[in-house]
């Protein structure tokens, strides 16, 4: 009898069995749609991640070296990860934005030898320490030349001859082998590579963990594919059998003629995706598309009213890039703010900082565990104290803060290095940018702490104003008045037309903390306009 806690076979989970045997039973099926109209077959996608292969052994590649990958979102950087992986090889992506001693630091942390480079990109190279490094493959053009380091032709990936039998592995691909080292963010610190191996993406997207996605359905990816949340879905629909279409990014003026003419069906909305599509003015054939499901992390204020504008079915979650996807909400919730309830084959508890559960109802650290072995990361790559201090008493701490109601309902409430403490109150930035930018004249919302000259923290807010529209502050006051409590109301105010963005399209608030109160920033306090306590009498 097969228990929850079983692993499937290889050949349901590991990427290398899956290419080859979707090209056997279902050669002609598409499995990729290009914005231009493009197409791949099964087929077409072995040939691809042969040819890629083959250029990658001929460059001396074998089964578990680790190769670092600097390029941007684009389908050359699948190539690559398809091809590494079918070697048994370790996929290292490097976000394209990184230089410096960012760029110099996860490389040193990698352990890659070989890099494959834009060759626009190349350049950076030379700034860094680079003493690892022996091998860069030029992509997509002629760079300059690195000190130190032999240049190799990206036509290697391309023009090789396949010799299957030069392909052959040492040993099979095992489902708890790493198949990526996928980099964090590292808005605020250094990135951190998390080792996830093929069992990990299959327990975060796979059929088990979203049975409500078939190989029926095309998943829009328009995240990046150096970032979990881009190769992430790729792997959803490889362990399925359906399709992606592949979009480079979001743009919101372009979004719905895309899902028309690729035929999507599902769609992941990060940030603020889902509050621009909102926010366009309405039109007769909002819902005239084949999009029947729609992720969304935060969900927009009305859930209810999205879904019936745009005729989808949404859904929210709790995850990242080092967990499973352990919650997860049922179809269109109507619960303000959940991110869903705990899913079969996971364990959640919400702690504090000496791991001791807090009460139902207050907010506690998210830590997770999977029943299944494999099922997380396995850790962060040469950073032992940082995984020790992760995975202390035999769960995952996330750093991120939520809450559970008397039904089982789970709430993320913020970062914790994001929650603001005022006044001996708790304000999640998140639930603070939610309600502002339920307001017409507000688009976008970063809600920050700043240096009080009193104890604790003030509120400043980054506000991003509607189109054609200006935002008058003391009304914006006037208004949160009648929908927050009384301490989330931020003192100090500014209007920009744009925020600093991750690649992933998070908001990066530490740049925001730095530039702190601004010559143009608005005090509301200096306005004269104090907010008082709410004191309530029996």
């Amino acid at each position: 009898m097969t228990k929850a806690y079983d692993l499937p076979p290889r050949e349901r989970v590991v990427l290398r069995y899956l290419v080859d045997q979707y090209a056997d039973d279902r050669p002609e099926q598409v499995f990729v749609k290009f914005a231009s109209g493009d197409e791949w077959t099964f087929a077409q996608l072995r040939e691809e991640t042969l040819k890629a292969a083959a250029g990658f052994r001929k460059l001396g590649v074998k089964q578990g070296d680790h190769v670092g990958a600097f390029l941007p979102s684009s389908i050359e950087a699948i190539k690559v990860w398809y091809g590494l992986n079918y070697l048994g090889a370790v996929y290292v992506p490097f976000n394209p934005a990184y230089k410096g001693h960012l760029l110099e630091h996860v490389i040193r942390t990698s352990d890659a030898s070989l890099i494959i480079c834009h060759h626009e990109l190349v350049g950076r190279l030379s700034e860094i320490d680079r003493s690892l490094l022996t091998d860069v493959v030029h992509l997509g053009g002629e760079g300059a030349d690195v000190a130190g380091l032999r240049r190799q032709a990206g036509s290697i990936l391309a023009t090789t001859p396949v010799d299957e039998a030069a392909l052959a592995l040492d040993h099979p691909i095992e489902p708890w082998h790493t198949q990526g080292i996928w980099y964090t963010s590292g808005t605020t610190g250094p990135s951190k590579g998390v080792l996830s191996s093929y069992m990990h993406a299959y327990e975060m997207f796979g059929p088990e963990t979203w049975p409500f996605i078939t190989s029926e359905d095309r998943y829009m990816i328009n995240l990046p594919v150096f970032h979990m949340g881009g190769t992430g879905l790729w792997n959803a629909m490889l362990l399925r059998g359906g399709s992606v279409a592949f979009i480079e990014r979001f743009q919101t003026g372009k979004f719905w003629d895309q899902v028309r003419s690729t035929g999507t069906t599902v769609v992941f909305l990060l940030g603020a995706m889902a509050a621009y599509l909102e926010s366009q003015p309405a039109k007769p054939d909002d819902a005239y598309h084949p999009m029947r499901l729609m992720f969304m992390v935060p969900v927009v204020e009305n859930v209810p009213q999205f879904a019936e504008r745009f005729g989808v079915e949404v859904r929210a979650i709790y995850n990242m890039t080092e967990i499973c996807m352990p919650i997860i909400t049922g179809p269109t919730p109507s619960l303000p703010g959940t991110c869903g309830r705990l899913r079969e084959g996971t364990q959640v508890r919400l702690v504090d900082e000496n791991d001791i559960e807090v009460p139902v109802g207050e907010v506690g650290e998210f830590i997770v565990r999977c029943d299944r072995p494999w099922g997380m990361n396995h850790g962060y790559y040469k950073m032992p104290e940082a995984t020790a201090a992760a995975w202390r008493n035999g769960w995952f701490h996330t750093g991120d803060g939520g809450r559970l109601d008397a039904e089982g309902n789970y709430y993320f409430v913020d970062r914790l290095k994001d929650a603001i403490r005022r006044r001996g109150e708790f304000v999640s930035s998140l639930e603070l940018e939610i309600e502002l930018c339920a307001h017409p004249d507000i688009q976008a919302a970063a809600a920050i702490a700043v240096k009080s000259e009193h104890a604790e923290d003030e509120i400043m807010v980054v506000l991003i104003p509607s189109e054609g529209r200006t935002i008058d502050f003391p009304a914006v006051v006037e208004w949160l008045g009648d929908r927050v409590a009384y301490f989330m109301i931020p003192r100090y105010f500014r209007s920009v037309d744009a925020m600093p963005m991750t690649p992933t399209e998070k908001i990066r608030k530490n740049l925001l903390r730095e530039e702190g109160v601004t010559p143009d920033t608005w005090d509301r306090e200096a306005a004269g306009i104090i907010i008082k306590s709410e004191r309530l009498t029996l």
